[in-house]
């Protein structure tokens, strides 16, 4: 490590010009609504949730889980629990949680997943099947009848 003990002063440069503000923001979290919910031990459903975007470390760490190591398919359940950050009221999202969605809930977010983190939103162009009308429907989930 070197230290400094004095500097030499330079010209002053002339001030750099302001950077623009860019108005666009990342959004690293997305909500969503479970198709069916899940069912805690109490038997209270949670639908409601919290995905945030992956990072490396999300996608690497599940890779030296030993659950994993035996049974491949087990990757998305591990990696799940670690994005998922809320659901409902659970107060920790683990593993176990991810085990017990049902199937459906459990599609859902693995292609919430792919498309917030390849796609970086949630938002799918598609046309009405009667009048051909496009428009953008928010594949996050809702409740029934809503986009």
């Amino acid at each position: 490590m070197r230290r400094v003990l004095g500097a030499v002063s330079a010209p002053a440069a002339p001030a750099p010009e302001a950077a623009p503000v860019r108005e666009d923001r990342l959004i690293t979290q997305f909500a969503f609504t479970l198709p069916m919910g899940y069912v805690d031990p109490d038997g209270d459903v949670h639908r409601d949730g919290v995905m945030r975007l992956a990072t490396a470390r999300d996608e690497l760490v599940p890779l030296r889980d030993d659950r994993v190591r035996e049974n491949p398919g087990y990757l998305s359940i591990v990696l799940l629990a670690r994005v998922v950050t809320r659901l409902g009221r659970v107060r920790e999202v683990h593993a176990g949680v991810m085990e017990n969605l049902f199937a459906a809930d459990l599609a859902f977010l693995q292609d919430l997943y792919r498309r917030v983190n390849a796609e970086g939103h949630t938002h799918v162009e598609v046309a009405c099947p009667g009048c051909g009308r496009h428009f953008t429907a928010d594949t996050a989930g809702g409740r029934l009848g809503e986009s």
